[in-house]
């Protein structure tokens, strides 16, 4: 991309980008670019097929993704009267997510503590693993509220993030 790319040029190159950071997380690239695209996409709604035009993922992987995205809180399904199935992002999603975490954690914590229970005779080095990912997940969960509190104040203090700064 050049440095003077017009509008739509950016929007690729971000998508791209966004994509790129998505997969190095160990995610999929076409996931990533269906987040990418839902960020900058400029619209409220957006129906499945816009979304893997605009994202530049076949249909099949765009349903699979799109699941995958609305269960962990990345995007809503609308609700309508149209035939077609209609998806939104939440304006914070970051924050959206972050609330959302807190049932990941529960989780994790209960597996667990569930593998430490059913498997009393783990090795050391295995049982210790199991010990530090359900005493980690507890402890984050700990902090998950006064995160959630910082980022709302965050938030507050900088206002509303409409134009470009």
């Amino acid at each position: 991309m050049s440095e003077t790319g017009n509008e739509d040029e950016v929007v690729d190159w971000f998508i791209d980008q966004f994509a790129q950071f998505w997969r190095s997380q160990g995610a999929a690239k076409s996931e990533g670019r269906i987040v990418g695209f839902m960020l900058v996409c400029g619209k409220d709604r957006v129906s499945a097929d816009e979304i893997a035009k605009g994202a530049g993922v076949s249909r099949g992987s765009t349903s699979v993704y799109l699941r995958s995205l609305t269960e962990v809180g990345f995007v809503q399904r609308v609700p309508g009267e149209s035939k077609a199935r209609m998806y939104t992002m939440d304006v914070d999603v970051w924050g959206s997510f972050l609330r959302n975490e807190r049932d990941y954690l529960k989780k994790q914590r209960a597996l667990a503590e569930t593998a430490l229970d059913r498997l009393p005779h783990l090795d050391a080095k295995s049982r210790n693993r199991l010990v530090n990912m359900r005493d980690y997940m507890t402890w984050l969960d700990g902090y998950h509220e006064v995160l959630t509190e910082q980022w709302d104040r965050v938030k507050a203090e900088r206002g509303p993030a409409g134009e470009a700064e």
